[in-house]
């Protein structure tokens, strides 16, 4: 065959699969038109292979969601024995940083208690616990050290350099700018860790589940869902300075389709002046449209 015509024939042949991407993302980007805020997007349907991404390569500041990022990298010290999932950790009075989210610090509000790693990472990943990801940090040796496991997965367009504490200091409204990813990068670690490439099977089953038991964010990627639709995920939100801007209004996780297959979604919401509920609407409407389309996908 001439190289004209293979040419024709590969066009011919990858412009249906084509052909539903751009149907999907037409509809996502109708969504997110005249939005006062700026919508990245990452999707990946691990049955089809297919992937959108809408402001893929933009630097997002991620908030909570990285501490999806931390939970891996102890995780990963986990499998290679340095601690136990079993083993307990002090909590001191001192760990708990007054005015960060903390359910933990709510359950014990004296610390000085023992608790299994189990439950700190829980408290991190399922209740968006500041206090428990700050021990977490400190467990590793500091936000760096989580960067650099993440780039030595091969994700090097990650930033993680303050903790929950510098991020929620008055006065550091830009802080948050910079534990920032971008949606390639987001989904690049998604498929790694759904593809049983970052942790063992014992690990990667315990986060899996901690993540289906999110409790953050049941307005976002959940909230139009067909219910009981399975979804593990981990949420990110700022606060709102005095210009009405709030920084970042997240979600990222695994959604689990009518035909036994999943897909990975991340959907941030950036430097917004609209409404939290529109914020949240954005993330639902988007999550609702990639589910119907790839639940109705042959």
């Amino acid at each position: 065959m001439r190289p004209a015509l293979l040419f024709v024939a590969l066009l011919f042949s990858i412009s249906p699969i084509h052909a539903q991407v751009k149907e999907l993302q037409t509809k996502i980007e109708q969504v997110i038109k005249n939005k006062k805020a700026t919508v990245s997007v990452g999707i990946y349907n691990f049955g089809n292979h297919q992937t959108l991404l809408i402001n893929g390569d933009k630097h997002v500041p991620m908030q909570s969601v990285y501490k999806f990022h931390v939970a891996l990298a102890v995780l990963k010290e986990v499998d290679k024995r340095r601690f136990k999932l079993t083993q307990k950790m002090h909590v001191k009075k001192s760990d708990l940083t007054p005015g960060l989210h903390s359910p933990m610090g709510e359950d014990y509000p004296n610390g000085e208690v023992d608790l299994p790693l189990s439950d700190i990472i829980r408290y991190m990943v399922a209740d968006s616990d500041g206090s428990a990801c700050d021990y977490l940090f400190r467990l590793l040796g500091g936000p760096k050290q989580v960067e650099a496991f993440i780039h030595q997965l091969g994700i090097r367009d990650v930033s993680i350099r303050d903790t929950e504490a510098m991020m929620q200091a008055k006065g550091n409204w830009n802080v948050q700018y910079t534990n920032w990813t971008t949606q390639t990068a987001m989904l690049s670690l998604m498929k790694l860790f759904y593809q049983h490439k970052i942790l063992s099977a014992s690990s990667h089953k315990f986060l899996w589940n901690v993540m289906l038991g999110t409790t953050t964010g049941q307005d976002r990627l959940k909230k139009l869902l067909p219910a009981g639709t399975l979804v593990a995920h981990k949420t990110g939100t700022s606060g709102t300075n005095k210009d009405g801007l709030m920084g970042a209004v997240n979600d990222a996780g695994f959604i689990a389709l009518p035909n036994g297959g999943h897909m990975a979604i991340s959907v941030f919401v950036t430097n917004s002046t609209e409404r939290m509920a529109t914020n949240e609407k954005i993330i639902a409407d988007i999550a609702k449209l990639a589910y119907d389309h790839y639940a109705r996908a042959k």
